[in-house]
């Protein structure tokens, strides 16, 4: 949808089942429905990652929803110049050109304020920022209001956008040169915020919504993007970035919807691939692989996508008079495209496109194919009904499914200025007790025996231990009578709740979890979203003697982004129950140059480290992520 307001641990040496089972409260005389649930902490799948806890620029929420990633990107930004801070509305409104992205108050004659006021003022203290950079060709020359259909680039209206420049940069870009440059741009957030590895920028957009450019901008890009032309402009635009910040994570080609996905939005020469691709995707993903073959470097890390959902109860569920329960109930279930291959949603992508459903199992087939370890985005969503428990249910679905099917990145966006059940969602994985405490960090095996009605998503935090388990009912009358097995080498003795609800936007504690023998029952009302905070005793199976490795384990995150050279840290933690002197072996791509905080030695890909003074004895349950190195290929 396009519109103004967008911005378009151990091994298993036994196992306990824990039947959680006692009633949060008396469910009336209301029906009930039966609800198993089986949990398996040790079964760790993959670490979760913050990024997908996102949100776009100005969509701030309450402001107490700890997003981990927010971007600066939309329909505007296609024509953002961040010499003079001017852009242009294209279709959304009246294609002008104006002043609209520059915050309130702030001096517009000060290059690239739009992009620092975003991250000076709405990026939260250790997340993420990711800018989009232009790419359509040419960006807003003046803040004169409309551009007329007779002054189509190139005029008077507009200046090019180059992606390399030939000279020197400059903090001060020259605004008489009729050039924008985008490597120069970089540069600029480069010194002022440092490079990507050092907490700088930490992403780059390929620009917005390529295949609707002739739609939404045809003053900027009147014919339809071709193919080709948007790879290789995002190979040009992506070289540019990566010569000023190698570490700097490219995102790209932020397609619209289905359609693009498929075609390019019926792209003039997609017929000159489609015999050879299954759809659009393959295309670019086999394309931005080729380009890393030729150049040496990785230009494409990330497959960003977006993702209005266009399932109907009796109308559309993103629009703003989807109020009815068939609407409702819709939107509670059309998260299920997603992942489930057993759901069919009433739209017309499931009558047409049946085959590229459910959605991210068939879109990491064609990354596993024709471009391995690229990861997965969603910059842009919505299943609609902020404003409304069903919609809060929807959103934290969908955040459940991000982390349970190992998503990198994605940001929510608010349709029709409803988001109070949307931010409830986010509280309840980021923020659920007020002092920003969140969902586990590690995505843990978590079923249940209906799918339509509930979903499940379970997290263990790796420096606590504590085991999360969020429950949602969809059903719009009835509780559910909720049985839990949780398969464990620990004993989980006591936990809390909090839950979201049809009558309180508010994530509220309603009560202690007691555990007696391992069993437990448990009552979720209709429409409501349970997060549970289960804490273990830590015993079961063999406490490890200090200096085994048996009882810590070491992770590590090689960058795969084609660099000859990498630095990046290790996770190391005490799995026991009781403290040790650490020492373990990770393997790792290429020869250490230099390592901090650990002693070591390397054999071949095996590295072995070992605790130094200050840091060498690790509390039961705890980690640390004070020692790093860097490394060449």
């Amino acid at each position: 949808m396009n519109g103004l307001s967008r911005f378009s641990f151990l091994a298993k040496p036994n196992t306990l089942s824990l039947f959680i089972s006692a009633a949060l409260m008396s469910c009336g005389a209301y029906a009930q429905i039966s609800v198993d649930y089986s949990i398996s902490p040790d079964e760790q799948n993959h670490a979760i990652s913050d990024l997908i806890y996102g949100t776009n620029h100005r969509m701030k929420m309450t402001g107490n929803e700890n997003f981990g990633f927010y971007r600066l990107g939309g329909n505007r930004t296609t024509g953002y110049n961040w010499e003079n801070n001017y852009s242009n509305a294209g279709e959304d409104w009246k294609h002008s050109s104006d002043t609209y992205m520059v915050p309130d108050g702030a001096d517009e004659t000060v290059p690239g304020i739009t992009m620092t006021d975003f991250i000076d003022n709405d990026v939260a203290a250790g997340a993420k920022a990711m800018v989009t950079l232009q790419m359509a060709g040419y960006v807003s020359a003046d803040k004169n209001g409309t551009v007329e259909e007779g002054e189509v680039a190139p005029s008077a209206r507009w200046i090019p956008v180059v992606a390399k420049k030939a000279g020197d940069f400059s903090l001060t870009p020259d605004l008489t040169d009729n050039a924008v440059y985008m490597d120069e741009m970089v540069n600029f957030l480069v010194k002022r915020y440092g490079k990507a590895e050092d907490g700088g920028v930490f992403a780059y957009s390929l620009d917005n919504e390529p295949a609707l450019w002739s739609h939404t901008h045809p003053r900027i890009h009147p014919e339809q993007v071709k193919a080709k032309e948007l790879v290789d402009r995002s190979v040009a635009l992506a070289s540019a970035v990566k010569s000023v910040d190698p570490g700097a994570k490219i995102f790209g080609p932020a397609l619209y919807g289905f359609s693009a996905y498929v075609s390019l939005q019926s792209a003039p020469d997609w017929s000159d691939y489609s015999d050879t691709y299954h759809w659009f995707i393959d295309y670019y993903l086999a394309q931005m692989k080729a380009a890393q073959s030729e150049s040496g470097q990785r230009l494409l890390d990330v497959l960003d996508l977006h993702w209005y959902s266009s399932a109907t109860g009796g109308t559309g569920i993103t629009s703003n008079d989807a109020t009815s329960d068939k609407d409702k109930v819709a939107r509670m279930q059309a998260p299920r495209t997603l992942w489930d291959a057993d759901y069919k949603e009433n739209s017309w992508i499931a009558q047409w496109n049946s085959a590229e459903l459910p959605l991210i199992p068939h879109i990491q087939k064609s990354v596993d194919t024709y471009y391995p370890d690229t990861k997965i985005a969603f910059t842009e969503y919505s299943h609609g009904g902020g404003d409304d428990i069903s919609g809060g249910i929807a959103q934290a679905d969908t955040l459940g499914i991000f982390g349970k099917y190992d998503i990198y990145a994605a940001n929510s966006w608010i349709l029709n200025n409803a988001d109070d059940y949307l931010a409830s969602a986010y509280r309840l994985y980021r923020n659920y007790d007020g002092s920003n405490s969140t969902f586990g960090d590690t995505s843990v095996k978590a079923t249940m025996s209906d799918k339509e009605n509930s979903s499940v998503y379970a997290s263990v935090d790796s420096k606590t231990g504590d085991l999360h388990v969020i429950v949602l009912n969809k059903n719009m009358s009835d509780a559910i009578s909720g049985s839990f097995t949780i398969d464990s080498s620990r004993v989980y003795q006591s936990g809390q709740a909090y839950a979201m609800t049809s009558a309180s936007t508010d994530i509220k504690p309603v009560g202690g979890v007691d555990i007696s023998n391992n069993q437990l029952q448990y009552d979720i009302p209709a429409l409501s979203a349970y997060h549970f905070v289960l804490t273990t005793s830590g015993s079961g199976g063999e406490t490890p003697e200090p200096g085994e490795e048996t009882g810590v384990t070491a992770s590590v995150d090689i960058p795969q982004d084609g660099n000859t050279s990498y630095c990046t840290n290790v996770v190391v933690t005490n799995n026991g129950t009781e403290a040790i002197e650490w020492k373990v072996s990770v393997d790792i791509e290429g020869t250490v140059s230099k390592l901090w905080n650990a002693e070591w030695t390397q054999e071949g890909s095996k590295l072995t480290l070992q605790g130094v003074e200050w840091n060498k004895t690790l509390q039961p349950g705890k980690s640390t992520d004070s020692i790093g190195f860097c490394a060449n290929r």
